[in-house]
């Protein structure tokens, strides 16, 4: 009988079959053609009843006429041992009366993960068991502050997650990871956090995101990535803000929590069929975040005015209009402001960017965005959360 708790690696195997096959012939197929390859010491039968393996778990589709998928083994055995095991499965060349391809995608450690569990573990030890000696009068009071924000955490739902005061009454939720980032979160005065403490999402998890506008901000490592591809499949997400790669939420500075805020995305914008998380596109969102400026501004500041944007902000003074301009800042048409998205949905190619006299929310910046445009001037811009990084937002007085 296999031991979880055993497991040192996590063999994962991608394949291709060219026809249609089930999971059970993917499984009498590795079974068949290793039989006796590698002597009796590797036998996977014997493996598997001696505990030294775990049981095959094989996910796949079929699709016009193929079938892809991937296979996963959880091993107690030694390096060498199972890397000589997952290359004897690259040897499989058929499926039933299929031809098939296997293919080595990785071999995971998973004392990795259990190692950064020490260490989280350990810091928080390091925090709570030791005496920290002889400290200055401004170290006593910062501690009695980060305490007084500490404090301010409470438990939510049946699962009791950690969460900031402000996850009840707030309409808009951000989702964590565990009950540190929501500190963190509480530290620079971010208080409608709630943390999902685990890779299970619990049930009021759920809930919430029903009923508010849930923004899920995961670590930017592995484990980030799962919690995010199971919230984004159980939970109404709305938005996804980007930790950058190989940190965690809950060592961010204030800065960079402000600018991951401010460059969050459209959750649909990262998901494929299904509902799965398009790493690709997360990567490269993650990397377009990281390009940008760091500045903590909710807005844009005024900016040097050209002479054309001027004399339209003049001609527009009191009007509840907007004009779709040019690139040199010709006007292409005009028409009333509430009738801005239906106009951007007819607008040409020759259209660089709108000006309007009225104050510019994030749902138009978002709107103008998705049409690809350079730029909105405007006298005022409020509830910028998020700038596009495709756009320029000119304040004009």
């Amino acid at each position: 009988m296999y031991i979880p708790e055993t497991t040192k690696y996590q063999v994962h195997l991608g394949f291709e079959i060219e026809g249609v096959v089930e999971k059970s012939d993917v499984i009498g197929a590795i079974f068949g053609q290793t039989e006796g390859l590698l002597g009796e010491d590797l036998d996977l039968r014997d493996l598997q009843r001696s505990g030294r393996i775990g049981r095959i778990d094989v996910s796949s589709e079929s699709k016009k006429g193929e079938t892809r998928g991937e296979i996963i083994i959880s091993s107690s055995l030694d390096k060498a041992e199972t890397a000589v095991l997952a290359a004897s499965l690259e040897t499989i060349e058929r499926v039933g009366p299929c031809s098939g391809r296997f293919k080595v995608k990785k071999i995971e450690d998973i004392r990795i993960a259990k190692r950064k569990q020490i260490v989280v573990r350990a810091k928080e030890i390091l925090i709570e068991s030791f005496d920290e000696g002889v400290i200055d009068t401004n170290e006593i009071l910062d501690q009695v502050r980060e305490y007084t924000r500490i404090e301010k955490v409470v438990e939510i739902g049946d699962e009791n997650l950690p969460a900031g005061p402000n996850v009840e009454s707030s309409d808009a939720i951000i989702i964590v990871e565990g009950r540190a980032d929501v500190i963190n979160l509480l530290r620079y005065g971010i208080k409608n956090a709630i943390a999902v403490e685990g890779t299970k999402i619990p049930a009021s998890i759920s809930r919430l995101c029903e009923q508010k506008t849930a923004t899920a901000f995961p670590d930017g490592d592995r484990g980030g990535d799962l919690i995010l591809k199971e919230l984004l499949q159980v939970a109404e997400i709305d938005y996804v803000a980007l930790c950058p790669r190989g940190r965690s939420v809950e060592e961010m500075s204030r800065k960079e929590i402000i600018k991951s805020m401010r460059n969050k995305i459209p959750a649909e914008q990262i998901t494929g069929a299904g509902g799965d998380v398009n790493i690709a596109a997360y990567a490269h969102a993650q990397e377009e975040m990281n390009k940008t400026p760091d500045n903590s501004d909710t807005g844009p500041g005024p900016v040097p005015v050209d002479d054309n944007l001027q004399r339209h902000m003049e001609e527009m003074r009191g009007e509840s209009s907007v004009r779709f301009l040019s690139e040199d800042y010709e006007t292409t048409v005009e028409i009333p402001f509430s009738d801005i998205e239906a106009g951007l949905k007819k607008s040409g190619p020759s259209v660089s960017g709108i000006i309007t006299d009225q104050t510019v929310n994030q749902a138009i910046v978002d709107i103008v965005s998705a049409k690809n445009l350079d730029f909105i001037a405007a006298p005022d811009f409020r509830g910028i959360i998020k700038k596009p990084v495709n756009i320029r937002l000119l304040k004009i007085p």
